[in-house]
């Protein structure tokens, strides 16, 4: 038996106007996930997170069967562990986003502190290139790194910074979420914000006027002229998912938040360079030669970042059925041909991920009619009016040998 869990990140949405009430799943054509939901069981899953702040990466540990309560301290551990960054259990990583601020009053203006005066401009950089953040991630690592201040580059605008023996109590906050809103009250506040709040502040002394970002402010590019620090915790030791059910298994993702969960859980995760043009169709084609050496394969794939943070909800339906023909298609129609497959498609919401999650989990590799005309919305799931199952225990049914 070949296990195969998909994670649809953000794809779930609330009914839109503009879709004449429809959510954006409900309104793509998705033959293959309808597929699975017809011949496997539709319902929600809820994430026990009361009183965890919710993060990248908290859905993908609950799914593995991690209660995020315990084990789930932040996305900054989860992209250390894949990046390779070697983290004391003392130490607390932060998430180091560049940000572009902006002031209030406009053209002509100037920052000369972060305070109540400051915008946040854009939570990305203007989706900043990998190549130039990693320079100004070096430079203000040059500026600002310490015996207990580290700055490491990641992908884009994400990036890491680890504080050993650092104080975990701050409070911050995720940049999407002020977006093109006064920052004052978003800044950190509680133990060791006094520290946060200078490192970045004087960080945007170094990067306001460094060559890369007068170089894309000339090609009418966002500069990247702060950074914004968040999504904090302490590295936590997971019990190994592959030694609790006898199962090899690999990851197979682009963002590193998740290969970090699947490394966390014992998985092995596949070499980034395999999965460098983004392409689902290869993300497809990897996981299907990870099936002639593992028995499960967890695969994470999310909506794009411009469609994420975008307002272009039609954008989101073609990338949904994107998904759904060139990764669920292939995966699944590959996996037929060696057997009896047990799959689960999670969908979570980018907006709301304090939301239930919904789901569906059956066998494949047989034959069968199944629900005829049920497909994999939002709207389907619940109709099924079945009580949602906890996600940290539905992998005990996952991995069931009944």
């Amino acid at each position: 038996m070949k296990y195969v869990m998909v994670h649809a990140g953000g794809m779930a949405d609330r009914p839109r106007p503009e879709l004449e009430g429809r959510t954006a799943l409900q309104a793509s054509s998705t033959p293959n996930l309808d597929r699975l939901a017809q011949i496997g069981e539709l319902g929600q899953l809820l994430i026990p997170a009361d009183g965890v702040r919710h993060g990248s990466g908290l859905i993908g540990a609950a799914i593995l069967g991690y209660d995020p309560r315990k084990f789930y301290q932040g996305p900054g551990p989860l992209e250390a562990a894949s990046l390779g960054v070697s983290v004391g259990e003392h130490d607390v990583v932060y998430r180091c986003t560049m940000v572009t601020l902006r002031p209030e009053g406009g053209k002509g203006a100037e920052i000369k502190k972060l305070g109540p005066h400051v915008m946040m401009d854009d939570a990305t950089a203007g989706l900043i290139e990998t190549e130039d953040a990693r320079e100004l991630i070096e430079a203000i690592n040059e500026q600002l790194g310490s015996e207990t201040i580290q700055f490491y580059p990641g992908a884009g605008h994400r990036h890491l910074m680890v504080w050993v023996d650092g104080k975990s109590r701050a409070f911050c906050t995720d940049p999407q979420t002020i977006l093109g809103q006064p920052i004052a009250d978003a800044l950190p506040t509680g133990d060791g914000s006094d520290i946060l709040r200078k490192l970045m502040d004087t960080a945007h002394l170094t990067l306001r006027d460094h060559p890369v970002n007068e170089d894309r402010v000339a090609a009418g590019k966002k500069p990247a002229n702060c950074i914004w620090l968040w999504g904090e915790g302490r590295a936590v030791m997971w019990p190994s998912l592959v030694e609790k059910y006898d199962v090899g298994g690999v990851v197979v993702a682009t963002s590193d938040v998740y290969r970090g969960v699947g490394m966390n859980a014992g998985l092995e995760a596949v070499d980034p360079e395999r999965l460098a043009d983004g392409d689902l169709r290869t993300k497809a084609a990897v996981a299907l030669e990870e099936f002639s050496k593992k028995d499960f394969v967890y695969v994470h794939a999310e909506l794009t970042d411009e469609v994420i943070h975008g307002t272009d909800i039609k954008a989101k339906v073609c990338e949904i059925e994107e998904f759904d023909r060139d990764l669920v298609g292939p995966l699944v129609e590959g996996l037929a041909e060696q057997g009896p497959y047990r799959f689960l498609v999670i969908c979570d919401h980018a907006e709301d991920p304090q939301s239930p999650a919904f789901y569906t989990f059956g066998e494949g590799g047989g034959t069968g009619s199944g629900t005829a005309g049920r497909r994999f919305t939002e709207a389907d799931a619940l109709a099924v009016n079945m009580p949602a199952r906890d996600a940290t225990k539905f992998v005990n049914k996952f991995f069931s040998k009944n």
